[in-house]
């Protein structure tokens, strides 16, 4: 499963996928879209999420991979 890790901590933190997206400021389907793999994520996307997940930078791979 693509970014089953982040999947996991964005319900651990967020209980919804939606909630996480109004979170950060996206639309729900445009995170739907990066999460499926569709859309790209940005640099600035992922330190925006790092952020909002409390996940050091230094790991995102981990999360991003």
């Amino acid at each position: 499963m693509k970014y089953a890790k982040l999947r996991g901590r964005i319900r651990e933190k967020f209980a919804t996928q939606a909630a996480f997206s109004h979170a950060i400021g996206y639309n729900p389907s445009t995170v739907s879209a990066k999460l499926c793999g569709k859309v790209d994520w940005t640099r600035r996307d992922i330190v925006v999420i790092c952020k909002t997940l409390d996940i050091p930078f230094s790991d995102a791979m981990v999360f991003f991979n």
